[in-house]
């Protein structure tokens, strides 16, 4: 009986300092989830819930030509990529016609990538009041090898030449640039010859005043089914299952700024959307052009329907255009202009 009072003794103090440690645990992973949520997941305003209003006639014309455009990218070109070279000039050559088109001053800015010309497509619209205030709306033209990519990113250069063409006769008191980028995907992906970070690098080096770049990626899918929404752990548990929203994706260094659009967007238009301050270390953060200019210390957003997290196709040869849901996109493309014009006035956002 005298040997075994200790050996008592003793596992009462280990089960005791590890219920202690368990608690400051659970105290600490609390803490830090509550701080997650206030600093990464709460934004300002509440999504739209509800039935979406019907398009209206100006959103007709946006849902048709944004069909076309579409249509032309990835059925009637095809793959856009440096394998297919004539294929991923030929896209460029019809971006630059387009803009062109609208009376926006446009420009190529060329480089060299494995032994090819490629090229970022550039129109400006210089501001009136504040010209040296920059806000860049852009999307790459390219797709990944042996998929057409209709969403990813048909959808978004349709979306981009459409704002440019609505506001190539407007006079916006900051300066809009409308960029269509080369060399997105893999595999020059986050290397020296993506061309956002080609374009984002000559930003810098000539001293430009970027107040933001929002970064179109994948944004023409969208389903009302349970479970069509995707997230890893932890967003999941936070994030809606029903993929039908537009999401707004930014880091905490610019939270900010991700605060001033999502209010602007929620305040002004009716459609869903969720948004996110997240660190770069979870997947799919980093996934798109606004990665290009995070690394040059300008603030970014990237606006997206999640793309892996949501659309079945994505990276494959079934990235076609008749998986798109246009009704939807001409939605998000109106929201956006309204948004645009917001960020463009000088007088709503000043530091």
């Amino acid at each position: 009986m005298l040997n075994r009072k200790p050996l008592k003794f003793t596992i009462k103090i280990i089960t005791g300092a590890a219920v202690i440690r368990l608690t400051v645990l659970a105290g600490f992973l609390g803490a830090l989830g509550v701080w997650g949520y206030f600093k990464m997941v709460k934004m300002p305003g509440q999504t739209y819930s509800g039935q979406l209003p019907p398009l209206t006639d100006a959103q007709v014309l946006l849902r048709d030509e944004r069909r076309r455009h579409v249509q032309f990218l990835a059925s009637e070109i095809g793959e856009r990529n440096i394998w297919q070279y004539q294929n991923l000039t030929a896209a460029a050559d019809f971006i630059e016609k387009y803009l062109t088109d609208t009376g926006c001053n446009v420009r190529r800015q060329q480089y060299q990538a494995e032994g090819r010309t490629c090229c970022n497509i550039v129109a400006e619209i210089t501001g009136t009041n504040n010209p040296d205030e920059i806000i860049i709306v852009g999307a790459h033209y390219d797709s990944i090898y042996s998929s057409p990519g209709a969403n990813d990113n048909g959808s978004a250069v349709a979306a981009v030449l459409a704002i440019a063409r609505a506001f190539a006769k407007k006079h916006p008191a900051r300066t809009l640039r409308f960029v269509l980028f080369a060399n997105e995907e893999p595999p020059f992906f986050q290397t020296d010859l993506m061309g956002s970070l080609v374009y984002a690098k000559s930003c810098r080096q000539s001293g430009d005043n970027i107040i933001v770049m929002l970064s179109l990626e994948t944004i023409g899918y969208y389903s009302d089914k349970p479970n069509s929404q995707k997230y890893p752990f932890p967003f999941s548990l936070v994030y809606p299952s029903t993929g039908n929203f537009i999401g707004f994706v930014g880091n905490l260094s610019y939270r900010k700024m991700l605060h001033r659009v999502v209010t602007s967007f929620r305040n002004n238009f009716n459609f869903p959307s969720q948004a996110a301050a997240i660190p770069e270390i979870f997947p799919g953060v980093t996934w798109s052009d606004h990665w290009s200019f995070w690394r040059q210390g300008y603030p970014a957003i990237m606006v997206t329907d999640t793309a892996a997290f949501r659309y079945p196709h994505y990276h494959t040869p079934q990235d076609t255009p008749d998986k798109l849901d246009y009704d939807c996109l001409a939605r998000v493309v109106s929201g956006l202009q309204v948004l645009i014009a917001e960020l463009a006035a000088p007088s709503l956002y000043n530091d």
